[in-house]
């Protein structure tokens, strides 16, 4: 009964901060004040200056982790209304989202390498740019630490949807599918909910391009290993 009234708790609360951290974000819109990280700061503080565990509050966030799921078939609705513009440009996103995955496998993989990592931690971060079941799942096979893993892409996502669009702009990266693939490849569903923010097409593409990365990487990722 009590892992029920503190998941209860945990799950009405999350909703609670989200929603205010919407409202603030709306008042004062920066990266730093995006609701997903205002909320995940918010819980990380909550969790290392009070009795509370992680397991705790799992309790009621895998509620709403449920809805992920729902979510992720929804973004098929806009995929849908921009699916003319979307066939026009097949080629250019195919190729956009095929340098993006070796890029982004890449750039884990060497990173660490050249930080000095061991090999477990660069079988973790070599899938960090794709959606979290994928990412899992490729982090498994590869023997790395899922723990660790669900860590990393948490992080490509929320700095993906902060700092995605202020380098697009400096960069001067204007075309909506451009956008849209550079978010979704990078930074997959959490991304992808910025790209809305920016237009209808922008996260039709992101969508697209996230679910074409996961299939690319999960191609990748054990290719490369094979040289580390």
């Amino acid at each position: 009964m009590n892992d029920i009234i503190t998941g209860a708790c945990f799950f009405l609360v999350t909703i609670l901060v989200f929603a205010i951290a919407k409202q603030v974000y709306k008042r004062i819109p920066t990266p730093f004040t995006l609701p997903i990280f205002l909320t995940s700061v918010f819980f990380v503080i909550v969790l290392l200056t009070t009795d509370f565990s992680y397991p705790d509050y799992w309790n009621g966030g895998k509620w709403i982790d449920q809805f992920l799921g729902p979510v992720v078939v929804a973004l098929a609705l806009p995929l849908y209304r921009q699916l003319d513009l979307i066939k026009r440009y097949a080629r250019t996103i195919l190729t956009g989202v095929f340098a993006g995955s070796v890029i982004g496998v890449l750039t884990g993989i060497i990173g660490a390498k050249l930080l000095g990592f061991k090999n477990f931690i660069i079988q973790t971060v070599a899938a960090k740019s794709v959606t979290t079941p994928v990412a899992l799942s490729i982090t498994d096979t590869a023997h790395g630490n899922l723990a660790l893993a669900a860590v990393f892409v948490m992080i490509a996502g929320i700095s993906g949807a902060m700092f995605g669009p202020l380098i697009l702009r400096l960069c001067r990266i204007t075309h909506p599918v451009a956008r849209g693939i550079g978010i979704g490849t990078a930074s997959h569903a959490i991304g992808t909910s910025k790209a809305l923010e920016l237009g209808e097409l922008e996260g039709s593409v992101s969508a697209l391009s996230m679910t074409i990365s996961a299939v690319i990487v999960s191609f990748l990722v054990p290719l490369f290993l094979v040289f580390v």
